[in-house]
């Protein structure tokens, strides 16, 4: 597709091979995006990805990837620094959006673009703060283990649980990506929460952290705090959840950026108690 004006801007999906660009621009803006990311992210949705160009240089990005018939995520809203104010990032926008069709779409909003997204019919749920520090040496609480290839039915039917709409394309590779550390609650009956620590450019990031009960949340934070004792560990914490935002206190991690998440329309009901930390925010 082709977006006339706005200095002849180009827009085209995008593939996996551009994701190292735009990965690349989202580690600019602090994001800090997880190393194996990519390929869990176009497996949801390849279509979702759209990349704008001058030329042969890319200098735009948006993600918008659907779910199912009634929901889509927006997120990978980029551009290059150096040619904002010329257009090319609404122009991106309006190619994105036109993938998501007659679907509710929700983002996790930057601060600086929150009004924007307002404009364009948004509106604001809750606040999301993403905590960081280094991770305090927690112990491996009894009924925590790995996860193992035969829970991921349950650990998908679990995340659907949590999440506005189900997404086992994405957790199909989320919960085998290279380096990434999955960790279940199980004490014997039905999965009671799980936990993925993933490295990332900067350190280590946790999410999702979904679980029944605090103490469940606590007892996976806990055991993936203990393998990660020192390291830098950062996880985006949905704001209304109060026993989510306590736990990151108790174990010293401090606010160091935010988001908002917003709708442009209703979506299914889940079991926001349950989110203590959200899997991306690129994709919700």
């Amino acid at each position: 597709m082709t977006s006339a004006g706005a200095e002849a801007l180009v827009v085209t999906r995008a593939t996996l091979d551009d994701w190292p660009v735009i990965s690349g621009w989202a580690a600019d803006e602090g994001w800090n995006p997880g190393l194996a990311d990519g390929p869990a992210f176009f497996a949801q949705d390849p279509r979702g990805f759209f990349i704008g160009r001058l030329g042969e240089e890319p200098v735009s990005a948006v993600s918008v990837v659907t779910y199912g018939a009634d929901y889509a995520f927006l997120g990978c809203y980029l551009v290059r620094p150096d040619l904002r104010g010329r257009g090319l990032g609404l122009a991106t926008w309006k190619a994105g959006l036109a993938h998501a069709g007659p679907r509710t779409i929700g983002l996790d909003g930057v601060v600086a673009q929150q009004d924007n997204y307002r404009r364009s019919g948004f509106e604001f749920a809750h606040r999301t703060v993403r905590y960081a520090g280094p991770a305090p040496a927690g112990t491996a609480a009894p009924g925590v283990r790995p996860a193992e290839k035969a829970d991921h039915d349950a650990v998908t039917a679990y995340d659907s649980a949590c999440h506005p709409a189900e997404r086992p394309r994405f957790l199909a590779h989320w919960l085998t990506a290279p380096g990434h550390r999955v960790l279940v609650r199980d004490e014997g009956g039905p999965l009671t929460g799980y936990a993925v620590l993933r490295p990332a450019r900067d350190g280590l990031r946790i999410g999702p952290l979904f679980a029944d009960t605090p103490a469940d949340a606590e007892a996976l934070f806990g055991a993936l705090t203990a393998e990660a004792a020192g390291r830098d560990i950062a996880i985006d914490i949905p704001e209304p959840n109060k026993a989510a935002v306590a736990l990151a206190e108790r174990a010293g991690l401090a606010p160091s950026f935010e988001t908002a998440r917003m709708y442009t329309g209703p979506v299914r009901a889940f079991a926001e108690d349950r989110v203590y930390g959200v899997a991306t925010l690129e994709l919700g």
